[in-house]
């Protein structure tokens, strides 16, 4: 155990953000330079960790991170132990600390009755002390095995499938459509929440062990299918569950209404340098967001900093509640209300509303939006008769969500099987009916999280390698039919 009385003695306690009207006027992540807050609290943070008998942190984490052990190496500040730890189970602990919504958290014993303890703080503290004290290098394998691996996709999961492979003995190309590597990381996932300098380092270490990227390559049609199974021994699909939900009300076809996926990633690239401006911008209009979670308050964040006039958030879901209901009990991950960066920052969020057509003027640009409250009957939401009103809008992005993988000629021509969700399916260890073929990440898991994606490719990369050498040496956390704690 850490510190026996840390967690009655010390309260819960963040990083300080910067003021939002310095942070309005960049890209940059929110909070403040974090080095005074690792030297001086973070350890009496991680000292509040019980270390029960049962980590229920554990079952809360996919990758089954060893939370309560490297929570005691950060409280005696043993940082190149901490970092070892934490490593064993998670390749980008950088971008999880980031961007994961931490279930772990949630599964706090100390949660039950206190704030959680600061784990997924403390966890991105660890990687960027390990960055900044020299403790991560590259981790190239001692032999090879003279196989061939195609990882088809650069976001998370793959990322995770090609350093296991690569640090394994395996020849491993990561082929990405994109121009740059990292998938929703790159170009989804805005700088303010994680800056690209993270994604960059670790591509640099990957370069390093011996993975080769690719990118501006369609696989499927710059590359045919049959060509990529002829010149590699296997092949691990992680395109993601990019198709997006459409919302087919009248109106949909206005000058104005955009995909959150078709807005997000061109402010990416003006974040980047790679463009001067966004043709999509929400500089000095009314904003309307469809979709109350994180990809929406992704698209809040990103309005306010282009200068958007006024941002309203629209979910059709009732106003959570503050704290867990008896249908969320410990240890799931609750439905409760959550306040992120982009909201603290401005906006309006109206709950159980639907949104019935969009509004043109006589160009047919968007001029606004028909709304109406709803209430849920069974399992429908129906209109509330009286409620009706139109908020102005002249940019809508609809943050609906993904409702699987892109059907694309790479998934028809290698004849892969879905399941009954449209997801590529797969057997145990990850192999789909295609021999040699193997699928991580969301394209088949469906949209989740990104803890849930590095846990995927890990496993699949295990399966690959048992499928090369028969070996089992590589780790697999998870099983394709597992799920979270519900």
């Amino acid at each position: 155990m850490a510190d026996p009385k840390g967690f009655l003695t010390t309260r819960r306690e963040l990083p300080g953000t910067r003021p939002v009207t310095l942070r309005l006027k960049d890209w940059r992540e929110v909070y403040e330079d974090p080095r005074d807050y690792i030297a001086n609290k973070l350890p009496k943070q991680a000292g509040r960790c019980m270390d029960c008998g049962i980590p229920f942190c554990h079952q809360g984490c996919p990758l089954g991170n060893l939370i309560p052990d490297w929570n005691t190496l950060v409280w005696k500040q043993n940082w190149a132990e901490a970092i070892e730890r934490l490593h064993a189970t998670n390749n980008f602990p950088e971008f999880t600390g980031a961007l994961c919504p931490a279930p772990c958290e949630s599964a706090c014993v100390l949660g039950i009755n206190d704030d959680p303890v600061t784990i997924k703080r403390v966890e991105l503290s660890i990687i960027d002390k390990a960055w900044e004290a020299g403790y991560v290098r590259p981790l190239p394998p001692a032999t090879t095995t003279g196989k061939t691996v195609a990882v088809v996709g650069s976001g998370p999961a793959g990322l995770a499938a090609a350093q296991q492979l690569t640090r394994a003995g395996h020849a491993v190309t990561v082929f990405e459509r994109a121009d740059a590597i990292g998938g929703l990381l790159r170009y989804g996932i805005p700088e303010f929440k994680m800056e690209k300098w993270r994604l960059d380092r670790r591509l640099e270490q990957m370069r390093a062990e011996g993975t080769r990227f690719v990118t501006e390559v369609e696989v499927g049609v710059d590359i045919t299918a049959d060509e990529l199974r002829a010149q590699y021994d296997a092949v691990v699909l992680a395109g993601g569950a990019t198709q997006w939900r459409d919302l087919p009300i009248p109106g949909r076809d206005a000058e104005g209404v955009y995909q959150a996926m078709e807005y997000l990633p061109l402010a990416n690239r003006v974040a980047a340098g790679k463009l001067a401006d966004s043709p999509i911008s929400a500089k000095g209009k009314d904003v309307v967001i469809i979709g109350g979670g994180d990809t929406g308050a992704d698209c809040l964040g990103t309005a306010h900093r282009q200068g958007a006039r006024s941002v309203t958030q629209l979910e059709i879901m009732p106003k959570p509640p503050q704290t867990r209901s008896d249908a969320h009990p410990w240890p799931t991950y609750p439905m409760i209300y959550r306040v992120s960066s982009a909201h603290e920052e401005g906006g309006e969020r109206l709950y159980s509303v639907s949104t019935q057509r969009f509004l043109t003027d006589e160009h047919g640009k968007l001029r606004g939006l028909q709304v109406v409250e709803v209430e849920r009957v069974g399992g429908r939401f129906e209109p509330i008769p009286g409620t009706e009103r139109e908020l102005p809008a002249q940019l809508v992005t609809l943050a609906l969500g993904f409702v699987g993988p892109e059907k694309s000629r790479l998934l028809t021509d290698l004849g892969v099987e879905f399941d009954e969700r449209g997801n590529v399916a797969r057997g145990p260890d990850f192999q789909t009916n295609v021999d040699g073929v193997f699928s991580a990440g969301d394209m088949g898991r469906g949209q989740s999280l990104i803890v849930w994606a590095i846990a995927e490719g890990r496993a699949a990369a295990a399966g690959v390698d048992a499928y090369l050498t028969g070996r089992d040496i590589l780790p697999a956390p998870i099983k394709p039919t597992d799920r979270p704690i519900a």
